[in-house]
This record gives C-alpha cells, structure tokens and sequence, in this order.
C-alpha cells in the first residue's frame, strides 16, 4: 500500500505518530476509494489516542490552523487540496431512542467494529513500524472486489443503532452500482420505521446524493422494494401500479418516472433538473381518470404538479427558493414541446413558450427528451425528429423576435399617464391585451405599435387619452 500514500501528509503524519509513541491509521472512505481508483480529497485518521492532541502537532509541523470539536472528540486541517479529520479510536453504543452513541476510548479493532460497512472499514497502518500495512478485519478488500454492500457486524443491529446508514447503504449501491447483501437488504426492511429517528434533513442529504449518482433507479428500487420510500416520500410510491378497466391499462408511472430520472441523468449532473424528472407526474395519481371510450386520462396533472412542489419541497426540508421555482415551472410546462411537436408548430405557440420558459428553456427541452419513454423504435425516431422541429422552430422565432425573458414595450406607468388613470382593473386590461398581441403575432413587438395599439383598446373600454404620445 506504500505507493498510495505519496501524499507528503502521509510522512508528516507517520512522524508524529512516530514522536508521541501512539498508532495511528487513515481509515474508511479514502481507503476504499484508492482501491475503486476514485479521487478522494477527505481524509479521515484514527489515532489510538488522544486524537485533538494528535492533531494539534500535526497542525503545528504544518503551521496551518486547526478546528477543534471537543463535544465530538474531533479536529480538523486543510493542508494543499486535503481536508484531514482526525479522531480518537472508539467503540459505541446506543439507545433505542437516539441515533447519537455513547462514545468510548477504544482500540483500533473497535473503531472498526461501528463502521457502517466492511468497505469502509478498511484501515492503513501510519506508525513507520507498520506503516503501509492494510487492516482489514471484515474482508473489505473482498466486498470490494466482489461489488458488495455489507456490514461488518450484525446488519439488523447496524442500522437499528443508527437507522442512517439504511440511507447510506442504498446510497453506496447507487453511486457505485454495488449489489447489498441479502442479510443487509432484508435488514434494511426490517427496520425501515425506525428511520423517523434521522432528522429530515439528514435523509434528504442522502436522497439528493442517490439522485445525484450515475444511474439514480438503481437506488430507489431498493428504497422502493424495501419499503423505505414509503417512509420518507410516499407521494412518490403513490405513482406505482397499474388499474386496468375494460382491458385498458395505462403505463406504470412509478417505473417511466425513473427510466426519465435515468435518460435525464445520462445528460446532466444539475440536482434540480433531476428533481424535475421525479416530480414531472407527481399528480398523475391524483388526476387519474377513466373515460368510456377513451381509456385513462390524466388532465391536468401538470398544473396539479406544479403546485404540490412546494409542498413537496417543503416536506423533504429541500430549499424553497428559485431552485424551486425552477423545478416548479418545469413540472408546469413539461407537457407543452411534446404538445407543440404533435401540432402544427404555429410562431405563436413558440413566442409563448420562449416567454413562460425564459432562460430555463434548454433545461426544459432537456426534460422532455428523457421523457420519451416507449420501447418502440418508430415511435422514438418520430418524436426525435418532431423535438428537433420544435428546437430549429425556437430558435428561429427566439433570433427574429428576441422574446425570451420578454417584457412588453409599455408599460403599466405608460398607461396610466396615456389615459389619466390610477392603478386597477382598466390597467391590468390593456396590458394583457397587449401581451397577448404581440405573443399572437398580430402586432410587432415595438413601442411605438404597442402604444397605438394600447390607445384602441382603451378607447375600446371608455378610456380617453389624456397625455402626449410616448413614442417619439
């Protein structure tokens, strides 16, 4: 293991576990990820010792400062692109109504029974006696090469201490396409319920990270078949099944949501994108219908959609700020370029969806690609072509009228001055009508027309104009 450690932090560290007479190992996650050949800049040291006083030679051989936590016994240094944290050695226990252990000095054997998985147990020796020389008590080294999620001690016993690493053990699955070991997944259903115990935000963490791993299904059909999901985002199990009437059926749109949340992860790292591709059908359930003769409708789920995000966002503990909003619009105009590309692409339909979509209109287009689900070839290499329509059609009506983040040439101060008026309904009239004149393509998008055309349509409702013309 001597080659992987060419880090100079390695040597400073050996020599001052060399100094003070203590062992000490870099433990857990940037060991398994030398071995997975993943870039790892976090790098976590377990001193049989007094970790803090570790950390402060360290930090003073550096002459860089140094964070200390002593209600978590930790200490923390960056030193070039590393970020080192470091800890006493020390074994756990738990009661039944906390997730925070009672924490003791313990051995190095200790520590890594309360890791939460054999591969994140793996431990290197730093002491120059040992120095390069792999600890690995619980066959880390052979999950790994196996691709294997398992916990060092009894799996029921890991995730009832700490119902989070549940979370984790399905997020590792997901962002390493690991298999979990048959005990572990049954554990995990097991004891799902004990979950409520994780502060929301902590779970919604773990969540973002699965949804944020290369193929995100792999993940929440564990969450989903082990009845985690249901625990902790029921609306989206609500998605699962399919009712048939008169032997007509409709897709199950728990499984199309995730081949979207997978076609879309294939194009983008963007969270919010992603979020987007789980929440497009969110209310497809609640606006499920059956019509005679028609088979089953889900009218308007979109605008359904749309407003359950909120609350939705809300619930997770996710940020309800623009990131929302964007989510939110996407949800509400995902239905719209599948629509344009079925009709006749008129410039008025275009001109309104550059003007609802403004800059999000790429991330838009983007969803509703990953949208097309079908396994049927003709039908992909149509929708293809009619998404490509639609996108040539933007673009040509987005260069000639520039109508993306649009604001109409008058505005309401224009108007109330044109007629003498004060703010209300009359105002609020005339500048919808224009909007919807300029988008409807009846007048260009200039001053000087919107002004005229503002004077006919106040003329139009009894208005009379008071005050010079704005356009010179």
């Amino acid at each position: 293991m001597k080659q992987h450690l060419q880090h100079p932090i390695f040597n400073i560290i050996s020599s001052a576990a060399q100094k003070m007479e203590v062992d000490a190992y870099v433990i857990g996650g940037f060991v398994r990820d030398l071995y997975l050949n993943r870039p790892s800049k976090d790098i976590d040291i377990v001193v049989v010792g007094n970790g803090i006083a570790f950390a402060e030679q360290v930090a003073a051989k550096l002459r860089v400062p140094l964070s200390v936590f002593k209600n978590f016994g930790t200490a923390m240094l960056k030193y070039q692109d590393m970020e080192i944290e470091f800890v006493g050695a020390r074994k756990e226990s738990y009661r039944s109504e906390s997730r925070k252990p009672i924490v003791e000095n313990g051995t190095l054997e200790d520590d890594q029974k309360r890791r939460d998985f054999t591969i994140n147990a793996l431990a290197i020796a730093l002491h120059p006696k040992q120095f390069g020389q792999l600890i690995d008590p619980f066959g880390g080294i052979t999950d790994l090469q196996n691709k294997l999620i398992r916990t060092p001690l009894d799996p029921v016993e890991t995730f009832s201490d700490d119902p989070l690493r549940i979370m984790r053990a399905v997020r590792f699955a997901s962002q390493l396409n690991f298999q979990i070991d048959e005990s572990a997944l049954a554990a995990i259903s097991t004891t799902a319920s004990r979950i409520s115990i994780v502060s929301q935000e902590r779970i919604t963490d773990e969540l973002n990270k699965i949804i944020l791993s290369p193929i995100p299904s792999i993940g929440f059909k564990h969450l989903f078949n082990t009845g985690l999901l249901k625990a902790i985002f029921p609306q989206m199990v609500d998605l699962y099944g399919v009712d048939i009437i008169k032997g007509k059926g409709h897709k199950d749109n728990f499984y199309h949501t995730l081949e979207v949340l997978d076609h879309i992860a294939e194009t983008t790292n963007d969270l919010w994108l992603r979020w987007a591709a789980i929440l497009h059908d969110i209310a497809k359930p609640a606006t499920k219908r059956f019509e005679e003769g028609h088979g089953w409708t889900f009218h308007g789920h979109e605008d359904k959609g749309a407003r359950m995000v909120p609350k939705i966002f809300a619930q997770l503990k996710l940020p309800l700020n623009e990131k929302m909003k964007l989510v939110q619009k996407l949800v509400q105009l995902h239905l719209r370029p599948i629509v344009l590309a079925q009709d006749i692409i008129t410039d008025s339909a275009v001109r309104r969806l550059l003007f609802e979509a403004g800059d999000d209109i790429e991330s838009l287009m983007l969803l509703c690609k990953a949208d097309i689900t079908t396994k049927n070839e003709y039908k992909i290499k149509k929708y293809r072509q009619n998404f490509e329509r639609v996108q040539e059609k933007l673009k040509q009506v987005e260069e000639r009228d520039k109508i993306r983040n649009w604001q109409p040439p008058v505005s309401g101060l224009d108007i109330m001055e044109l007629f003498g008026i004060r703010e209300g309904r009359e105002v609020g009239i005339i500048k919808q009508k224009i909007r919807e004149a300029i988008l409807d393509g009846e007048i260009s998008n200039s001053r000087e027309t919107a002004i005229n055309y503002a004077i006919e349509k106040g003329l139009e409702i009894g208005l009379k104009v008071v005050a010079n013309r704005k356009s010179e």
